[in-house]
């Protein structure tokens, strides 16, 4: 599973990393703040539809999955005010006034802050090697955003990005409190409220809807690069944990980057390079990290979709023994063993 998990985390960050560059081109013919209501209603929109298929993102996301309960909407409306609302907006006036490779890889400060949002707020554990990984991002990310004299006009894209990138790293690490429900209804509520208030932000304001081929455009780049990214996100939340998973997720902007110079010939500097190489070196300190050591499980009933593996060995469930997911109301023993795992939604234990 973790494999898999890594997998969807690193798709993930490839469909975030591409959207980037092509939301710059939009960004042309469109107001900023249209843009981001329009990626976020394409994002929610395209899920609603998908969602209502049997095999809802090929066999990724099945149709058997766990719906959000009552005690799950506070999180939920926090993290779509967040990362829904505040996010895109401060993204697309960033990326107004910043290059898009730039841009892109200066997004990979999501990761580091949802990393601290989640050691040190939540408390998800971590060791040496992955406080190392964070600090290359860190310093990768500096090497990007210095210039050699810097100006506020300069300094006003580099740092709407980065609050951007914060505004997200709250919205990862509620959505975390939510992850074990649906992840094509939790992206279906987000893409429609946050693409609905900042339409609404946009046409208070006076901007104009672009053309039909142009909504066409962003709502696209909307539905894969925010829906079906946002919906693996949240599978590798489940499994990696919300600083882990961000890590990964950090290699979106390498690829945005990529994009960026070939597609938009923008230039490929020493700065670019160096920074990317340091970043490059973070990610993959957390991509070889190994966490094994004895830990007990505490008695905990919930539902979600799982199989029968060694933390779901309840009941009498023979139709489902042939490892295909499920989904039902069910209860954990207490447990004491050692194997390799990640801080998911059954190892938060102490260290």
């Amino acid at each position: 599973m973790k494999a898999k998990a890594i997998s969807y985390a690193l798709l993930s960050a490839a469909l975030f990393g591409v959207s980037t560059p092509a939301a710059k081109l939009l960004l042309a013919d469109i107001d900023q703040r249209i843009l981001a209501g329009l990626l976020y209603c394409g994002a929610g929109v395209g899920v609603a539809l998908l969602r209502r298929l049997p095999y809802r993102l090929g066999f990724v996301i099945r149709a058997e999955e766990a719906t959000l309960t009552k005690s799950d909407w506070p999180w939920m409306g926090a993290a779509t005010l967040a990362g829904g609302v505040a996010g895109p907006l401060l993204l697309m006036f960033g990326l107004a006034h910043a290059e898009a490779a730039t841009a892109s890889l200066l997004l990979t400060l999501e990761g580091v802050f949802t990393a601290a949002i989640a050691w040190f707020v939540f408390r998800e554990p971590f060791d040496r090697r992955i406080a190392l990984g964070m600090a290359f991002i860190v310093a990768g990310s500096l090497c990007l955003a210095w210039s050699g004299a810097p100006s506020l006009s300069g300094a006003l894209g580099p740092l709407a990005i980065a609050a951007a990138c914060f505004a997200w790293a709250i919205d990862n690490n509620l959505t975390r409190r939510v992850s074990l429900s649906d992840p094509l209804q939790i992206v279906e509520i987000k893409g429609m409220v946050a693409g609905s208030v900042n339409l609404g932000i946009g046409l208070f304001a006076g901007a104009l809807m672009p053309a039909i081929p142009l909504i066409g455009a962003a709502s696209v780049v909307g539905f894969l690069g925010y829906g079906v990214s946002l919906a693996l996100f949240v599978l590798a939340l489940r499994h990696l944990g919300t600083a882990r998973t961000g890590a990964y997720f950090s290699t979106a902007p390498f690829l945005g980057a990529a994009v960026s110079v070939v597609a938009l010939r923008e230039p490929l500097t020493l700065q670019l390079v160096a920074g990317a190489a340091l970043m490059a070196a973070g990610v993959w300190l957390h991509l070889t990290e190994r966490h094994e050591h004895e830990h007990s499980h505490e008695a905990v009933e919930h539902s979600h979709s799982h199989v029968h593996d060694e933390h779901h060995r309840h009941g009498d469930h023979s139709d489902h023994e042939n490892g295909q997911p499920h989904t039902h109301w069910h209860a954990h023993e207490p447990l004491l063993h050692a194997h390799p795992h990640m801080p998911d939604t059954h190892h938060r234990h102490d260290h």
